[in-house]
């Protein structure tokens, strides 16, 4: 089935290609997915890279219940009743109405930090640096796949700290490693900020974030950092004796990443033909094609498939034959385009009579024949030679669709028009941030982490601009 082409019709496209690409599928309960093992290894590799960077940054890994007792949620007030028409609740169970409604975690700080009033009891008890991976739950009004849905994958990490300047050193620190992973593993260039008061995780003092722009112009929050202050140390008790002999709360900070990623993956790099993967997170980076007509000639070409995929193997390439002999070369063709597979080698008796082989990329779409003795040397040159184009390109579409303007129309006409990102000079008033979003459905993405003064009127009222805001439209 043909993909509707992104221009026509962006949201079909994306759910054409997740669906064909076989990534996942919506399951039973409302707003739930199914995660397929093809886009579970997409999954698996941002996942292990994120694991890595949160691992060198000194962090451990542990586990918490995502059963929480309904009390837990009620002693941090900002924080309950900005997740409270997201919550699910567990009200019966074992065949009769339990005596405590029990809350499907829509993230953990609440039950965590219970459990660091345990934990903490002297400066020499601190920092604590944890993280979690583990499946949330919100009720999401409007699902997508892998973009929102009710139960979603994702890494929660929780620190406590003796000083301020120690957690939003931390906060700055997870951020970047946000940064590090969506730029260098995905290839999905961002922009890091500050939220707005208004876009602020519920209880932070400070919410950092990651932007990404989309291909239809839309932005994805990828990523946050949040600096919590005291808030939830003095909800649930987390004190300890300083240095100085007096007793302090814990500074904190939450930070958290989902297979939301997996959905910016695909609306970055994708094409009208599916998917283009970055070599690091593609589940297969070279695919080998067999081209046969006779019985002789299959088991010629796939006995020589099988070996040169053995040894790119050996090489550190992740390597597919595709000896479906039911299919046309054709078809497969088009099917790995579509999964977004990096390379793409098509081998046949003729090509074995020659020693050559022909490599076709997925990102540009350039052919090439070579001679088999030095295929393995251009495939794993060509592996980061994708990925920083991938990178490049990305980077290219997101510059091409950003505006700075200096009034009110400009800003509207911009997001109406072209979209993207919409950089102006904000006086920092509520209001004006709300009546762009009434007007155009757009909010504040990310402001600069210091504050910065345009030196222009604020685009909305004509006021001194405190803050250079950037506005898009956003998933």
């Amino acid at each position: 089935m043909a993909l509707p082409t992104q221009t026509d019709d962006f949201p079909g496209w994306y759910q054409e290609v997740v669906r064909q690409a076989d990534l996942a599928e919506n399951s039973l309960a409302r707003g739930t997915m199914v995660i397929k093992p093809y886009g579970f290894a997409i999954w698996e590799a941002i996942q292990g890279a994120m694991d890595a960077v949160i691992k060198r940054t000194g962090h451990q890994n542990l586990y918490f219940p995502m059963l929480i007792p309904s009390r837990l949620l009620e002693r941090e007030k900002e924080h309950v009743e900005g997740f409270a028409p997201e919550v699910a609740v567990v009200t019966h169970a074992g065949g009769e109405d339990l005596a405590e409604p029990l809350m499907l975690r829509p993230t953990s700080e609440t039950i965590i930090w219970d459990a660091y009033s345990r934990w903490v009891q002297s400066y020499r008890d601190l920092p604590l640096l944890y993280n979690q991976w583990a499946n949330i739950v919100r009720w999401e009004m409007r699902p997508r796949l892998f973009l929102r849905t009710t139960e979603f994958l994702w890494q929660e990490g929780h620190t406590a700290h003796e000083t301020a300047e120690e957690a939003w050193e931390e906060t700055l620190r997870m951020l970047e490693a946000y940064r590090e992973v969506a730029e260098g593993t995905m290839a999905m260039p961002v922009h890091k900020g500050r939220k707005t008061a208004a876009e602020r995780f519920p209880g932070a003092v400070e919410t950092t974030t990651i932007e990404a722009l989309m291909r239809d112009r839309k932005a994805l929050q990828s990523g946050t950092s949040h600096y919590l202050g005291q808030n939830f140390a003095k909800a649930y008790g987390v004190t300890f004796l300083g240095r100085d002999g007096e007793e302090h709360f814990a500074e904190a900070t939450s930070w958290g990443s989902s297979t939301r990623l997996v959905g910016g993956l695909i609306m970055v790099h994708g094409d009208d033909k599916g998917l283009r993967l970055p070599p690091k997170v593609a589940p297969v980076q070279v695919v080998i094609v067999p081209i046969f007509r006779s019985d002789d000639q299959k088991t010629r070409v796939l006995e020589a498939s099988e070996k040169m995929a053995g040894a790119w193997r050996v090489a550190g390439l992740r390597v597919k034959v595709d000896d479906r002999d039911d299919l046309r070369p054709g078809y497969k063709f088009a099917d790995h385009e579509l999964r977004g597979v990096p390379v793409r080698v098509e081998v046949g008796p003729r090509d074995l009579d020659a020693d050559q082989v022909t490599l076709a990329r997925r990102d540009t779409g350039d052919k090439m024949a070579l001679p088999l003795a030095g295929v393995e040397d251009v495939l794993v040159g060509l592996m980061p030679e994708i990925q920083q184009a991938l990178l490049d390109d990305a980077i290219a579409f997101r510059d091409a669709h950003t505006h700075h303007v200096k009034s009110e129309d400009a800003l509207r006409d911009a997001l109406a028009g072209d979209g993207g990102f919409v950089i102006g000079a904000w006086c920092g008033g509520a209001d004006c941030e709300a009546k762009v979003k009434a007007d155009t459905k757009a909010t504040i993405r990310f402001l600069p982490l210091e504050q910065e003064d345009p030196g222009a009127a604020c685009v909305v009222c004509g006021a001194a601009g405190i803050e250079i805001a950037t506005w898009a439209i956003a998933y």
